[in-house]
């Protein structure tokens, strides 16, 4: 039997032009089975003018190469972000233009200021629960933990990344005192994982997990990036992820991809027609002369040991408030198990204590948090500012001018209601971060 074997195969090797029928009709069949495979692919490609053969083949063989990917990695969470400040811009002025049309009934006005946040919320929970679970909260612990090698199941999927910007759409829309940039650092790393799937498939090749998670280190940093324009702030914060090691090759892609992704983010909106051109994302007037006196780095001293022992309590405000929502009492299983009854009641707390003409008229209840930012970012000093009777409409400022109570007043009430509600809020089961509102919070201690 042996010796029949190799005589064939001896055969065959000698006299390879000599097929028996069968063979020749075996040949056919495969040639006719792989032309019809081709059919639907080629017809596809033809669409393109762009895509002729040659030219197929050269973006198909360069498509997936790294400074490809890279760029990729830059513009699409910088497309995301702009086009989700726009549906956020669109919710809250929306809210605002309905609470304004009922000027004359007040009740009308709390309902339409507290209805409108309150089915926003349950929304963004319902949402994130049927579509994709993992989204909710900021995803930077599950990133840390990817970073360093651990594959946590379903964070880096596609159902993950839907709910994630629907889900942070409609919870930021609703005017709850939540942050966007945490949550862009796990859209940012989703991005980074889908890109290194597809350049995996371009290239035909089996993906590497360890290129993989450098992609995903670098999709961090354009997710911060992608949020407040600083390519250099996003390289800082991918190593602070990555705070296990971080390869000296890294260094490059993430700047350059956290570079692209702030281009595109400030430019898209002078594209549509919002800005003549590219500007800072917050504005500061300070003088170049002289910027500060001498003194005033005591105050800064001061002010940071106050902000550490703020954010420490920060911290212990929302574990107390994390621990009662997984304790094993019964009204924290009632609330896990409806899932949209918490974030619908905390809402309606949060939006209860802002309503203008109620409390929020000693906190600029009517201020979104944008506004509030870019407020106590001006370089006036208030106690002489809020004195004058003339005002810029642009001036949020006079929203912290009470009749009754100084601007200290107003500004001590702000911080700690803004404290107490974003530590409480950041708490729902819905995509949210805590930058800006702890931005917010240092700013209301500065400028006390």
């Amino acid at each position: 039997m042996t010796g029949d074997i190799s005589e064939k195969s001896s055969l065959q090797c000698a006299q390879p032009l000599m097929y028996t029928d069968e063979r020749e009709k075996e040949d056919f069949k495969q040639l006719t089975e792989q032309k019809k495979s081709e059919e639907p692919v080629q017809g596809r490609w033809a669409r393109f003018n762009f895509c002729s053969p040659p030219w197929r083949t050269f973006f198909l063989w360069h498509l997936g190469e790294e400074w490809i990917i890279l760029i990729l990695l830059g513009i699409i969470p910088a497309i995301f972000s702009w086009a989700m400040d726009y549906g956020i811009d669109f919710f809250l002025h929306g809210t605002i233009w309905v609470y304004e049309k009922a000027h004359d009934h007040v009740f009308l006005q709390y309902l339409a200021w507290v209805s409108i946040p309150v089915v926003l919320i349950i929304i963004a929970a319902g949402f994130t629960y049927l579509v994709g679970p993992q989204a909710a909260g900021s995803g930077i612990p599950e990133m840390k933990a990817i970073a360093k090698g651990v594959d946590v199941k379903g964070h880096l999927s596609l159902n993950t990344l839907v709910a994630k910007i629907v889900g942070l759409t409609f919870a930021l829309g609703s005017g709850m005192p939540l942050g966007k940039e945490s949550p862009f650092v796990h859209i940012g790393g989703i991005c980074a994982a889908q890109l290194s799937r597809f350049a995996a498939y371009v290239g035909k090749v089996k993906e590497s997990k360890a290129q993989r998670v450098e992609l995903v280190i670098s999709g961090c940093a354009v997710g911060l990036a992608c949020c407040f324009g600083t390519p250099a702030g996003g390289l800082l914060y991918s190593i602070e992820v990555a705070s296990t090691f971080f390869l000296v090759r890294n260094y490059w892609k993430s700047f350059f991809a956290a570079t692209v992704s702030a281009f595109v983010f400030r430019f898209l909106p002078v594209c549509d027609g919002s800005f003549e051109t590219i500007t800072p994302l917050f504005k500061t007037w300070f003088r170049q002369d002289h910027p500060y006196e001498l003194l005033e780095l005591l105050s800064f001293c001061v002010l940071g040991v106050l902000c550490g022992l703020a954010g420490a309590f920060f911290v212990f405000v929302n574990g107390v408030m994390v621990r009662f929502i997984r304790s094993e009492r019964r009204i924290s299983q009632f609330l896990v198990k409806t899932r949209v009854l918490y974030p619908a009641l905390v809402t309606l707390v949060i939006a209860t204590l802002t309503f203008p003409p109620g409390f929020g008229q000693y906190m600029a209840g009517e201020l979104t948090q944008k506004e509030t930012l870019y407020a106590l970012f001006d370089n006036y000093t208030w106690s002489k500012h809020l004195q004058e009777d003339n005002f810029d409409p642009s001036d949020h400022s006079v929203a912290w001018k009470h009749p009754h109570v100084n601007v200290f007043g107003t500004l001590a009430i702000s911080f700690i209601m803004k404290f107490f509600m974003s530590a409480v809020a950041i708490s729902m089961p819905v995509p949210c971060g805590s930058f800006v509102p702890a931005f917010v919070i240092g700013k209301f201690v500065y400028r006390v």
